[in-house]
C-alpha cells in the first residue's frame, strides 16, 4: 500500500507534524554538554593556573594608573587573544578607603574601564579566570599584559 497525503487536510499541516515529529526525536543536546563545575574545565578553557596575591593599593599606584591608561587598548587586546599562559589577580583590599591616584583615574576614565570590563565578559579566558575566584566584573579595576603571555588583573577588594 503506497504512502499517499489525504487530500482533505492541507500539506502544510502535514509538514508541522513531520517537523514536530524530528524535533521531539533529537536528544536533548544541553545534557551532553560539560558543564563549567566539572573538574578541570575552568583550568581548560583558561588555559593555566590563576594565581591571586594581595597588595596595598599605594604600593603599585603609578602600575595600576598606567594599566587604567591603557585600558582602551587592552580591551582591544582581550577580545583578540584566545590563550594565555598565566593570569594573576591582584586583591587590593584597601582600594576605596583613601582618596589616591588610582580612584580619580578610574573616575576619568570611566568609559575605558566599562569597556575593559564588557571585553572581559565577552572573553571565555578572562571572564571564566575571574570567574572561577568569584570577582564581579564591577570590582575589576584595570589589567595589564606581561611579555611572557601573562595578564595581571586588578581588583577592588578583599578576596572572596
Amino acid at each position: 500500500m503506497p504512502l499517499t497525503i489525504a487530500r482533505e487536510k492541507p500539506i502544510w499541516l502535514h509538514a508541522i507534524f513531520a517537523a514536530a515529529f524530528l524535533l521531539a526525536s533529537i536528544p536533548n543536546v544541553a545534557l551532553l554538554a560539560q558543564g563549567l563545575d566539572a573538574e578541570g574545565a575552568i583550568d581548560t578553557i583558561v588555559g593555566s593556573d590563576v594565581t591571586t596575591e594581595k597588595a596595598e593599593t599605594a604600593a603599585d599606584e603609578e602600575r595600576i594608573v598606567a594599566a587604567i591608561e591603557k585600558s582602551s587598548d587592552n580591551a582591544s587586546d582581550v577580545r583578540k587573544r584566545f590563550s594565555i599562559d598565566n593570569v594573576d589577580i591582584v586583591f587590593l583590599p584597601d582600594f576605596g578607603e583613601a582618596e589616591t591616584a588610582v580612584e580619580a583615574k578610574l573616575e576619568e576614565l570611566k568609559g575605558s574601564v566599562v569597556e575593559l570590563r564588557e571585553a572581559i565578559q565577552g572573553s571565555a579566558i578572562f571572564y571564566h579566570a575571574i570567574d572561577s575566584r568569584s570577582i564581579l566584573l564591577t570590582d575589576v579595576v584595570a589589567l595589564e599584559f606581561d611579555d611572557e603571555n601573562g595578564v595581571t588583573i586588578f581588583v577592588a577588594g578583599d578576596e572572596p
